[in-house]
């Protein structure tokens, strides 16, 4: 069967009279038109063409484009801005106490495994393991801003 498809592709493609229409347009073949009139191609028939050459009959379904999706660049303040972001969801630590200097044991009343769960929730924030010997030296949100601008490359 798949044979036979490409057996008539070939044949029709040979054919000066026909034009491929429908391909995609770095794939269209420009041939000198015989001395016979010019007949549309249908529709299977140009399904059946397209598909052997790789391509969609339907010039918006497999075209392929390069799209960027990555975040805009770190800076020092949209660190800062996304970790107190982080600390405010948290649900044991009140807004209105906290500040950049804020220690988390001491002036926020938090235990370690506050901590941890802090540690665990910036890990998903900006997508990196904090190991867990440094982990347990952060201990205030200006101190993960700086391991983070440290780990990113990120200087002002």
């Amino acid at each position: 069967m798949a044979s036979r498809v490409l057996l008539q592709c070939v044949r029709s493609l040979s054919r000066p009279s026909l034009r491929l229409s429908s391909a995609h347009p770095a794939l269209r073949v420009s041939v000198v038109p015989s001395a016979a009139t010019h007949r549309p191609v249908s529709f299977a028939a140009a399904s059946r063409r397209t598909r052997w050459l790789g391509q969609s009959p339907i010039p918006s379904v497999g075209v392929q484009c390069r799209q960027y999706g990555d975040l805009p660049p770190l800076t020092v303040d949209s660190i800062k801005e996304r970790v107190m972001c982080v600390l405010k969801l948290y649900d044991k630590i009140n807004p209105e106490k906290l500040v950049t200097t804020s220690h988390f044991m001491k002036d926020l009343g938090l235990d370690s495994l506050d901590q941890v769960e802090i540690i665990m929730a910036m890990e998903d924030e900006f997508g990196f393991e904090i190991p867990d010997a440094e982990a347990e030296k952060l201990m205030s949100p200006e101190e993960i801003v700086q391991y983070i601008a440290d780990k990113k490359d990120v200087y002002e």
